[in-house]
């Protein structure tokens, strides 16, 4: 093996070119091949004539789209030519976009070779706060027309992981669901048909993705290629044997079939490769195998992004994310946008957890091994892919790949190994899974080609001397004379730089960067240069304090041949690579489920990490939610802050709960609290609490905010009305909802009444509701209806015994009842520097409002009865639908039922009996 003496530093700031302006295009597809069968067979179509036109709709066709991209797109001679009905140019040869009328000017950022079929796919520039520099997904959308209207198949493939997800909508709240599930996915592009944006006038779910996704690069294809039969056939020839059950799952599944036959063309085209065959994961996943949280009510309760600082980890996210890879991370996020439903599947996790915190020889273990793994679903995708030209970029990136492929095989018999006494079934599954004669057969193959002591290194030159020495000797007689060459001028270099420190005197040494190839540097301490600067034959020099870094025109003689030394050395090298990888793709199949054990493994390990950090406790599953001393995650997580624990109790006979209290005294982060903790135990965690039990919520809604939105001219109360209108929509009667502060945009006579037919509408279904209001009229309800509940945070007041003046204590407590305190919204104005007689003229007018306005809260007796006798058969219900205690314990606990029915019974008469002396 050959070990370069060489000393490597940080390259310096290069950047590559940006590809794409974000925005909206319009692209004509009549240059795909249609007949193009994927497999190792379509490696030999490179040749095969494409174009890819963009342009806009005619002006006679009406207003032109939103935005129009300007942007750059694969170049090179085997795109073939252009089609000059379609694509003419000026006389300086800039390009001309003819769609059907006026032509437009199609700018090129420059002259680019194709894209390879690496995630090479250019992230477009944005401004746009939705788009992260994560985003690597691109997802293809195709509603039905006609009396299919409103049905929509959605497909997604992320550049890199190569599984494609298959999805399609067509029940209640359709719309709704298709933007939740592109928020989640992140998306980079995407892609819907010509017809959606037809003349100008885009159908509904076109102007809901362009208004939600403005920072989102939108390509319109014609409709002709979302095809649902080439879809299918695609997937026939794509899906890997081990995923073959999802053709009976989509095979009917018209729209998203369509949408896959867009999706992979596409994917082909700008990647300017294919998959090979049997080699995909394709997954079709439902709307309902996960709960749903719209995309507003994830940023309201900062799932998985701080809304005050995007860069802080004071987020759900930041709080439970210990995870070591890439995949484990991806995973937990994709988990806590959308929580599981299966009781099962969330206790099987709950159980791998309880025994990673009691076996520590287990966590440390596993936290070990599964450290050292790379990202393997980045490297399935790039293994998957058939280049359709070879290039030096392509050839050394196979090899790297390779490379990383044993390395990652090289780390299964040690995960196997700490798997290996395991108890819960998650945890024994995977270990199942592990030993797989396949991975072994897999290495084998590799170590055939690849030297034995090559391995996965970190820094750019001890990474190209383990591509440049990865195959084996003796296999390509060619090969082996070029990495000759190669060491040779590796020496000669070394011996050069020698020489000058020799000839100087001067502690001179070779170095390495990917941008400059081979250099000297330099460091001198304290001494002074013979005229202040270096000789003249020393050229490129750059100086950091005492360091000094330059070349000589020899030296780069010496790179340049260095360098076709290497070209050499990768195209033979791939030659060899590609021969192996043919083999491997058979059974690489095999590495999705490597992928899945480390990325869940990982996500797990996390979670368990949390608990190590907090006193968390493992919450239970029945029909009520009830959390004991139940604390907010991301706020006790916050350096200096200790959050105030509270009690909840939500159950179907009291599943509407009315919370009240001052400006500050904690209603929002109490009601943010609960839906983080119910979130938290549907992903499978642990909770901040001394108890906890939920029942699982197929969607999570929440109307928090009072801001403006000056985008899409919304005052707050629009945007009230239009998060409320969809929550009304698309409630169900398993859903969570929290409401804090409906109302507050308009008078407090039409808020109230606002509020009040809401609270109506939501009392006739079995939803779980938390509302947070300033309207204390709202507590009446609670002797109208018996599933409404009463609660507020409590405050203290406190005199100065100096001055006198009376202040206001925060307890953050809830108790039951409604908020006694009156006007503190002008308590919080004394803190203010607003005048003090602008206070005590306010105070005035409230008072005497307040006695207009408040009437006393009264209910009769019958009204009160049928509460309690609610409340007692709710509680037996209840016991017999959850209860576990024994015969002895049951009826204990049922007289104690009886005892408590008793005293709310003659509670309630007393309390009748009270208001009737009143009166």
């Amino acid at each position: 093996m050959f070990h370069s003496s060489t000393e490597e530093v940080t390259p310096g700031g290069d950047t590559p070119e940006c590809g794409q302006v974000r925005g909206v295009s319009s692209m004509d597809r009549s240059g795909f091949n249609e007949t193009t069968s994927y497999g190792p067979a379509s490696a030999s179509s490179a040749s095969s004539h494409r174009s890819l036109d963009e342009g806009s709709t005619s002006s006679s066709h009406g207003p032109s789209l939103p935005r129009i991209l300007s942007g750059q797109f694969p170049h090179n001679s085997r795109l073939g030519g252009t089609n000059s009905s379609i694509l003419a140019s000026t006389s300086d040869g800039t390009p001309i976009c003819t769609y059907g009328g006026t032509p437009r000017l199609r700018r090129t950022l420059g002259s680019h070779p194709a894209r390879t079929p690496l995630t090479d796919h250019t992230a477009t520039a944005s401004s746009s706060a939705t788009t992260t520099s994560g985003a690597s997904e691109i997802v293809a959308v195709v509603e039905g027309r006609g009396l299919a209207r409103g049905e929509i198949g959605m497909a997604s493939l992320n550049l890199k992981c190569p599984e494609l997800v298959l999805s399609q909508f067509a029940d209640t709240g359709t719309y709704a669901k298709v933007i939740t599930k592109i928020h989640i996915s992140v998306p980079l592009e995407i892609l819907m048909p010509d017809t959606a944006s037809e003349k100008g006038k885009g159908t509904k779910l076109f102007n809901l993705i362009t208004e939600n996704f403005p920072g989102v690069a939108f390509t319109a294809i014609q409709r002709k290629y979302f095809n649902e039969r080439k879809g299918l056939e695609y997937i026939q020839q794509l899906c890997a044997p081990e995923f073959g059950t999802v053709l009976m799952e989509v095979q009917a599944k018209y729209y998203c079939l369509a949408a896959a036959a867009a999706l992979l063309k596409y994917l082909e085209f700008i990647q300017n490769s294919v998959y090979a065959a049997k080699s995909l994961k394709v997954s079709f996943k439902g709307s309902e195998q996960t709960a749903m949280i719209d995309s507003a009510s994830a940023c309201n309760l900062e799932l998985v992004v701080n809304n005050r600082d995007h860069r802080s980890e004071h987020s759900l996210l930041g709080v439970l994310n210990h995870t070591k890879t890439s995949g484990g991370a991806r995973r937990l996020r994709s988990n806590i946008l959308e929580p599981l439903v299966d009781v099962d599947t969330i206790n099987i996790r709950l159980d791998t957890i309880q025994e990673l915190l009691q076996d520590e020889g287990l966590f440390f273990g596993l936290k070990n091994a599964i450290g050292h793994f790379l990202d393997i679903d980045q490297l399935l995708s790039v293994l998957v892919q058939i280049p359709k030209q070879e290039t030096v970029q392509v050839a050394e990136a196979k090899i790297t790949h390779v490379i990383q492929l044993k390395h990652t095989l090289d780390l299964v018999p040690r995960l196997r190994m700490v798997l290996k006494d395991c108890n819960t079934a998650l945890l024994k599954a995977y270990s199942t899974s592990l030993v797989d004669n396949r991975f072994d057969m897999i290495l084998e193959q590799i170590k055939t080609v690849v030297n034995d002591d090559t391995t996965f290194l970190k820094g750019s030159l001890n990474m190209r001397t383990q591509k440049c020495y990865a195959v084996r000797p003796n296999i390509n007689e060619f090969l082996d004379i070029a990495r000759r060459a190669y060491t040779e001028i590796v020496d000669d270099i070394a011996g050069l730089v020698n020489q000058m420190g020799e000839r100087y005197g001067w502690p001179m040494r070779t170095s390495f960067s990917t941008a400059r190839g081979f250099f000297i540097q330099m460091k001198f301490e304290g001494a002074v240069l013979p005229g202040g600067k270096l000789p003249a034959e020393f050229i490129k020099v750059t100086k950091h304090k005492n360091n000094y870094g330059f070349t000589t025109a020899d030296l780069m003689k010496m790179n340049d041949r260095c360098d076709e030394a290497l070209r050499e050395i990768f195209h033979m090298s791939y030659v060899v690579i590609c021969q192996l990888l043919s083999t491997i793709h058979q059974h690489i199949h095999c590495l999705y489920k490597l992928s899945d054990a480390v990325s869940m493994l990982d996500m797990l390990l996390s979670l368990a990490n949390a608990c190590t950090i907090s006193d968390y406790v493992r919450p239970e599953f029945t029909d009520t939610l009830a959390i004991k001393q139940g604390r907010h995650p991301i706020l006790e997580r916050m350096a200096g802050q200790q959050p105030v624990a509270n009690n909840s109790y939500i159950s179907e006979g009291s599943n509407f709960v009315i919370v009240t209290g001052p400006n500050m005294s904690g209603k929002s982060t109490y009601l943010k609290q609960v839906a983080l903790c119910q979130i938290m135990a549907q992903i499978g965690s642990f909770v901040p609490a001394e108890y906890a039990s939920f029942r699982v919520a197929d969607q999570i809604f929440t109307r928090i905010g009072v801001d403006d939105d000056f985008e899409t001219n919304c005052s707050t109360f629009m945007l009230e009305m239009k998060e409320i209108s969809y929550i009304i929509h698309n409630v169900s009667d398993r859903s969570l909802i929290i409401i804090d502060e409906l109302g507050r945009g308009t008078s407090a006579e039409e808020g109230i009444g606002i509020c009040h037919s809401v609270c109506e509408f939501l009392l006739s279904l079995k939803t779980f509701t938390l509302f947070a209001t300033h309207f204390l009229e709202l507590c009446q309800l609670e002797s109208l209806y018996p599933n409404v509940e009463n609660q507020h945070m409590e405050v203290q007041h406190t005199r100065s015994a100096d001055s006198g003046a009376e202040s206001v204590v925060y307890t953050f407590l809830l108790n039951r009842g409604c908020s006694e305190e009156r006007h503190y919204g002008l308590r919080a104005a004394e803190m203010t520097a607003l005048p003090s007689d602008i206070i005590e003229e306010a105070k005035t007018i409230a008072s005497k409002v307040s006695k207009q306005l408040l009437a006393k809260q009264r209910s009769d007796p019958e009204t009160q009865r049928q509460r309690v006798v609610y409340h007692l058969a709710t509680r037996l219900l209840l016991t017999a639908r959850n209860s576990r205690l024994d015969q002895d314990s049951l009826r204990m606990y049922l007289k104690g039922l009886k005892k408590q029915f008793e005293a709310e019974l003659q509670a309630a008469g007393q309390t009748a009996s009270t208001d009737t002396e009143e009166e």
